[in-house]
């Protein structure tokens, strides 16, 4: 009791030391509690599946223009079907296929854009998703039966009970709700409100049985002791043998415990993922709270000689250094449990801008025993990391040496206290340079040259009677002026196109037979809707060229990926020869997908290919409401039951950089604490250094120094140790930027002017920090300072 009653006495009799110890630690603390909670939530993805260590997806792996191979979660339609028929090791599997397209209707209101899938009945014996009501064996077994999450129930029946209820989907078929989900986790990859058959998929003749088309995922459920070597070995040809070709992809099976941190693969081999940002951020949240520490050493080892002659008296009076040390050690805890607490409560101010930033919906357990005894672990740890130091520090006073006014702070060129602060503003200095690096990437990849125009132009997906009305509507669109021109395609330009290797041409080498193309579809006008430019050749057009159906468009990657030296009228087949297109032109390159990567070969196919949306380019004479109030009202006339839903192609481009914008702002956010917490210690520990000369200013001012010579003086030493820092942060930033630069394909080359602007910035910041105080005692009156002597 006596450790706290000192503890508390010293902490209120140095208020300001105090104020900034206590607020460095629990913004420190604030900023790692927060990164912590949103880790903890990332590294639980999926782990409260019941048959976690069962359960895989299947990943199918074939090779790119390069020869290098690439693995992608994609798969053939009769895949799952196969698996669970012809191997025992499997215990169950389930096709999955989203779908977001349908207009739901339930007690005379209607509802679109609902995210849902369909799935095999085994997906909720496989997954432990669980049911607030209905029963879980009996869901989805008949085609016109529905489940849905009690988010969707509450939104289509309020409080009424969902099941039994009727709900229409595009006005044609009624299915029965069967039974009632939870609400999914944040911690989950999957993201639907309702669940249909299989079955219902094959009604409407979504269903496509090749194995030369990959479009949904699978997952399986292994028999309990199955080696998954010896599996992966079993089904790696089964595409192979079921399609009677010896050159597409294999497959092999990705445990779910690596779907969320470890999905990156090179060359076909998994090379981490996400994992890497959540060890970044793991040292990010280590180094914030180390920061913080060294700020609480260094202000106590500082303030040492006001508490000299106490631990001298202690000693004398026969305390052991045990106790002195136990002392201090108290004192610290005792500032970290207050630190904690203030932590606490900023972190649950935070947390809902913080969940806004990420993107996910973060909370504090209170309720979790587990919590508050990591939470008790947590300040304890802080507490004994930032007062280790200095209570061995103290400690060690000899008490001769004090009595006799020998004992001096240590100014030598590698005092403890000096190497904190390199430390300190090591570790800021290289966020400082992340934060510029990771900006500097993405401005890189926005300014990437797309290959098409995404100004003016929307797509619209195909839902109910769109694509019946299309030749209609596209007619109305441009009669009325709303649109320069129209065209209909498999997906949105932004999302890249579909992939296969069933594709032939004269002349491919033996290496070329296991190349991926990724296909795109257009009917008519796509070079005059998108901006694409036409390097050879023309653009398709069934208008005026009625065999067009069987015609493509090739871009540059493409050409040179099938060698033609004069691609125009060569002919590509299909795998087994049964169809062939002629090339009738070829475009410039452009991004077919992630805006980091390489760019693969693509094949625009004509209207003999499959269509799911299309592209309108608005007409520029008008202003983009009135285009959209008039295309509204287009779109209402021939698809009236559904709203017009539509996206803006520039807007969806924009999303691609979203992961990296959020990696670029919150390094911004953490670097900025990290300098602010580095900056309160700096500022404290100048304070701490003029108040201990005050007396040799004063000699100097009378002597006829100025207050910009004495301001140098007590800054210099300080502009010194940021320089150091400095020099080590720059070949460390350098390292771990290159290497996360390396997943990039399209990427930024390191410059010096990067390093030079972080330095410079540094300087900058400890300067500002460090003059406020020392010009402050440079200006005072040297009369009070030299009264006393």
């Amino acid at each position: 009791m006596n450790y706290f009653k000192t503890a508390w006495r010293n902490l209120i009799g140095g208020k300001s030391f105090s104020v900034i110890n206590i607020l460095g630690l629990s913004i420190g603390m604030a900023g790692a509690m927060l990164i912590l909670l949103w880790l903890h939530n990332e590294i639980s993805f999926d782990k409260f599946h019941e048959n976690k260590d069962r359960l895989y997806e299947v990943y199918g792996l074939t090779n790119n223009s390069e020869g290098k191979s690439f693995a992608i979660p994609l798969t053939e339609q009769p895949l799952a079907p196969a698996l669970k028929q012809n191997y025992p090791e499997v215990a169950a599997a389930s096709h999955v296929k989203d779908v977001n397209s349908f207009l739901f209707t339930a007690n005379n209101a209607s509802f679109t854009g609902i995210a849902g899938a369909f799935v095999d009945p085994s997906f909720l014996q496989m997954f432990s998703f669980p049911l607030i009501a209905g029963n879980k064996n009996e869901q989805l077994k008949n085609v016109y039966s529905i489940t849905i999450t009690e988010k969707l129930a509450k939104k289509m029946f309020g409080n009424e009970d969902a099941i039994g209820k009727i709900i229409k989907i595009d006005s044609i078929d009624n299915f029965t709700v069967t039974g009632v989900l939870k609400d999914l986790p944040s911690d989950t990859r999957f993201d639907f409100e309702y669940l249909l058959p299989w079955d219902y998929l094959k009604k409407i003749n979504w269903n496509n049985d090749s194995w030369l088309s990959n479009n949904i995922s699978t997952f399986v459920l292994l028999q309990p002791g199955t080696d998954l070597t010896a599996f992966n070995n079993k089904i790696k040809d089964i595409a192979r043998l079921n399609a009677g070709r010896n050159d597409i992809w294999t497959h092999f099976l990705f445990p779910l415990s690596q779907w969320h941190l470890y999905a990156g693969f090179e060359n076909g081999k998994p090379s981490g993922g996400r994992i890497e940002t959540v060890r970044l951020f793991g040292l990010i949240a280590a180094v914030i709270l180390l920061i913080a520490c060294i700020n609480f050493m260094n202000l106590s080892t500082a303030s040492s000689e006001k508490r000299a002659k106490e631990v001298g008296i202690r000693k004398v009076a026969g305390a052991g250094k045990g106790l002195l040390i136990g002392q201090f050690i108290v004192e610290s805890i005792l500032i970290a449990c207050v630190s904690g607490g203030i932590a606490l409560l900023i972190t649950q101010l935070a947390l809902p801008s913080f969940g806004t930033l990420i993107n996910t919906v973060l909370f504090v357990p209170y309720n979790s025993l587990y919590f508050w005894l990591s939470a008790a672990g947590f300040i304890l740890f802080t507490g004994l990391l930032a007062g280790s130091y200095p209570a061995f520090y103290l400690s060690s006073f000899k008490p001769v040496s004090i009595f006799q006014k020998k004992f001096k702070n240590s100014q030598s060129l590698i005092a403890p206290r000096k190497a904190l602060v390199v430390l300190q503003f090591t570790f800021a200095i290289i966020l400082i340079i992340s934060t510029i690096v990771v900006r500097n990437q993405i401005q890189y990849a926005q300014d990437r040259e797309t290959g098409y125009s995404k100004r003016n132009l929307i797509h619209v997906d195909f839902v109910g009677d769109i694509e019946k009305n299309y030749p209609l509507i596209k007619q109305d669109l441009i009669n009325a002026g709303v649109a320069a021109s129209v065209t209909k395609t498999i997906i949105g330009i932004t999302q890249g196109g579909g992939h296969t290797w069933g594709l032939r041409w004269q002349g491919e080498s033996p290496k070329d037979t296991n190349v991926a193309i990724t296909f795109f579809s257009a009917d008519a006008d796509l070079v005059k809707t998108t901006g694409m430019q036409l390097l050879d050749g023309r653009d398709i057009d069934i208008n005026k060229y009625p065999a067009d159906s069987f015609s493509v468009v090739l871009n540059e990657t493409a050409v040179k990926t099938m060698g033609f030296k004069k691609p125009i009228g060569r002919i590509i087949t299909s795998s087994g020869g049964k169809l062939s297109w002629h090339v009738v032109g070829v475009v410039k390159d452009y991004i077919a997908g992630s805006p980091y990567g390489e760019i693969p070969p693509v094949v625009i196919e004509g209207p003999g290919s499959f269509f799911n949306t299309m592209h309108i380019k608005f007409n520029p004479a008008h202003s983009t409401s009135d285009n959209l109030a008039k295309a509204e009202q287009v779109f209402k006339k021939y698809n009236q039951d559904y709203p017009f839903n539509y996206q803006f192609v520039d807007q969806e481009y924009a999303k691609r950089f979203d992961n990296e914008q959020r990696t670029k702002t919150l390094a911004g956010l953490f670097a900025t604490l990290a300098i602010f917490i580095s900056c309160l210690g700096l500022f404290g520990l100048s304070a701490y250094m003029a108040e201990s000369r005050v007396k040799e200013i004063g000699v100097r001012k009378v002597l006829g120094a100025s207050v910009l010579n004495i301001a140098k003086l007590l800054s210099l030493d300080f502009i010194k140790l940021v320089f150091v820092s400095i020099v080590i942060a720059t070949p460390v930033a350098w390292y771990a930027m290159n290497k996360w630069l390396q997943d990039y394909s399209y990427r930024i080359h390191l410059s010096w002017a990067i390093f030079l602007i972080a330095g410079l910035l540094a300087i900058a910041i400890a300067l500002i920090t460090v003059s406020f105080q020392s010009i402050r005692s440079a200006m005072a009156n040297p009369v009070k300072s030299l009264r006393k002597e």
